[in-house]
């Protein structure tokens, strides 16, 4: 079944473009941008579109989003700066004259999105776009393949972790240090022993007054001889 060409608006700054797929409800969307080309597949209304058309000059895909709103898909495309864009004077002469490198398919495919264009003359004063309806929107280039990094949030199985509490085991086998009360009775005999130590020695020192005693007595022994 043959794919109907979806009609596309534009409107640009000096640094970007703001492409718009007028399409409602697009579902199964394929959309893929280089730095050169954009290629967009999807259904609405049970139809199928497509859009393929080659940019008036490089882009930069890696820095561009899109987002599938409920009326249209809306891009945001970052224009690469290259020496081509500056003027003899080193100015940059970032409008484009037209979106397309084909002039004859701009014609027949492209219109102008009034809503947002901006003169060159009137940019400064003016300013960049209104990017609010692209909030949340996906990356373009192939960085919509880093969805499948959704798969990260299994690490949460790191939660196994927790299982470490088993070591609370250790408590368990710590009460076994208990029978140190009856360790307890060991140095209480040692220090009974110190106790008796003490009493030998305080008998000791009676000996040592009865010897003194003794001493004392000698002398009225020689007297008598």
């Amino acid at each position: 079944m043959p794919s109907n060409t979806a009609p596309i608006k534009y409107a640009q700054r000096s640094d970007s473009i703001y492409l718009t797929i007028s399409l409602p409800d697009v579902k199964d969307e394929k959309i893929t941008l280089t730095d050169g080309e954009l290629k967009f597949h999807g259904k609405s209304e049970d139809k199928e579109y497509e859009v393929n058309i080659e940019f008036f000059k490089p882009v930069n895909a890696e820095g561009s989003t899109y987002k599938v709103l409920p009326r249209s898909v809306q891009m945001h495309i970052l224009k690469k700066e290259d020496e081509d864009s500056k003027g003899d004077s080193g100015d940059e002469e970032a409008f484009w004259p037209r979106l397309l490198k084909d002039k004859a398919l701009e014609k027949n495919q492209v219109k102008v999105d009034w809503d947002r264009y901006v003169d060159e003359d009137e940019e400064e004063e003016e300013g960049g776009f209104d990017m609010s309806n692209l909030q949340g929107g996906m990356g373009m280039g192939g960085m919509p393949g880093m969805e499948g990094m959704g798969g990260m949030p299994g690490m949460g199985g790191m939660g196994g972790m927790p299982g470490m509490g088993g070591m609370g085991g250790m408590p368990g086998g710590m009460p076994g240090m208990g029978g140190m009360p009856g360790g307890m009775d060991i140095n209480a005999l040692m220090e009974n022993m110190k106790g008796m130590g003490a009493g030998d020695i305080g008998a000791d020192g009676d000996d040592d007054d009865e010897d003194s005693d003794d001493g004392e007595d000698l002398p009225d022994l020689e007297e008598v001889s």
